[in-house]
């Protein structure tokens, strides 16, 4: 027996499928794009030789096609993720006032960066990586 869609059914939803980093921005409220945006320029410019890209449909950052960090919108929140379950275990008393996950947790949509904390968990993942 066929499972049927009903209407509204995850399935039968379809997101637009970002091309690129800029259309993915353009897409969100200009809220959650600044903050997106900060969290993206603030990595690539700390740490010129990563990149970012569309993976998953969502903005990421890497070096040499490894993942980095990933930074998405949802509805009521932002979510930041290094990729590392150990990053996060290791950040856990910083990451204290934040919805935490395995491998990533919630931020406001009008986060004003913690600039330490970006650049601390990102270096823990480089240095997790080499």
């Amino acid at each position: 027996m066929k499972k049927r869609l009903t209407k509204g059914s995850r399935k039968e939803r379809k997101s637009p499928r970002f091309s690129s980093v800029e259309d993915y921005l353009a897409s969100q409220d200009p809220t959650k794009a600044r903050s997106l945006r900060s969290v993206i320029d603030l990595i690539l410019a700390e740490f010129p030789e990563l990149e970012s890209k569309i993976s998953w449909n969502a903005p990421t950052v890497h070096r040499n096609g490894k993942y980095v960090a990933g930074i998405c919108a949802y509805k009521n929140h932002l979510t930041f993720a290094p990729w590392s379950p150990r990053v996060i275990e290791d950040s856990k008393v910083r990451l204290g006032k934040f919805v935490v996950w395995k491998n990533c947790f919630q931020i406001p949509v009008d986060w004003e960066i913690d600039r330490e904390l970006v650049k601390d968990l990102v270096r823990a993942r480089l240095a997790e990586l080499d």
